[in-house]
């Protein structure tokens, strides 16, 4: 059995995962940021990040499993049978689909750099600082007209480019995609429910590589506490969801954005004093 701090501190950060995922405030941030001030010390790193993130992962199967469902059985019979294609469902899966590419090529071609410098805390604080200022001028001033229905091919693939950025921690996946939903003119409520179906193919096979890749050489936290951190990352994000899919239909994005800015610059004093690390 492993030492009980350690299990506590992966329920612990499973729990930080779960909260944090799905609003856009980047998880990935949080976890670099928490894992060093835990009494273990260390990075969890991209492997722990991204394989507690199935959990999160597998609350949005369960939460919009009906949309999922007509999605898949729409876009199967749109490869079988081509005059299926004009159906709204199936163009939604080829959307994410297309959407996907970008994530998917990026995170190959600078895997190295993602679980590597990327993940400097001076990056981490800038990025959360940058871009929830973005996400407060897209929410301030985007048109909030279109719903999904009206998502064309360029902007399925703006939306996978806006994903992409969340490579680096800072960013957020929900932040990122929903910041450019909102400026391609997208109701809140569309730029979110689009940002959750995007994120399921990237994330889910994110998650399973990292799984397969720590076969031999382990994950810092060990396979047992990570399994606990993603079980507590599934029961709290599913929720989160809940609770921001209301949120989002009636209130701003404003309340994160100011959180970002003040994480940031509590990052940026822990650095400056020496009481964090920024590798």
């Amino acid at each position: 059995m492993s030492d009980p701090v350690l299990w506590a501190e992966a329920a612990f950060l499973g729990l930080i995962q779960g909260l944090t995922e799905f609003l856009p405030v980047s998880s990935s941030a949080h976890l670099r940021v928490i894992g060093p001030l835990l009494p273990s010390g260390g990075d969890p790193g991209a492997a722990f990040t991204a394989i507690t993130q199935l959990g999160t992962e597998a609350a949005v199967l369960i939460y919009f499993r009906r949309e999922i469902r007509q999605i898949l059985m729409a876009w199967w019979r749109s490869i079988l049978q081509p005059s299926a294609r004009s159906d709204p469902d199936a163009r939604m899966g080829w959307l994410i689909l297309l959407g996907t590419l970008p994530i998917a090529v990026l995170g190959l071609l600078f895997q190295d750099a993602i679980e590597g410098h990327l993940r400097h805390l001076y990056i981490t604080a800038f990025m959360l600082i940058v871009f929830g200022l973005f996400l407060g001028l897209a929410d301030r001033f985007g048109r909030r007209a279109r719903q999904l229905d009206q998502l064309t091919w360029t902007h399925g693939l703006l939306f996978g480019a806006a994903q992409a950025l969340a490579l680096i921690p800072g960013v957020s996946r929900s932040g990122g995609t929903i910041t450019a939903g909102l400026l391609l003119g997208y109701t809140r409520e569309a730029a979110a429910r689009f940002s959750f179906l995007l994120a399921i193919p990237a994330v889910t096979a994110s998650g399973f590589y990292q799984l397969w890749s720590s076969r031999d050489q382990g994950i810092p936290l060990g396979a047992g506490p990570t399994a606990l951190a993603t079980l507590v990352a599934f029961v709290v994000g599913y929720a989160v969801i809940v609770w921001f899919m209301r949120l989002v239909s009636t209130r701003g994005y404003m309340p994160f954005v100011w959180y970002r800015v003040a994480l940031g610059l509590v990052v940026f004093g822990l650095l400056s004093t020496g009481y964090l690390s920024p590798l």
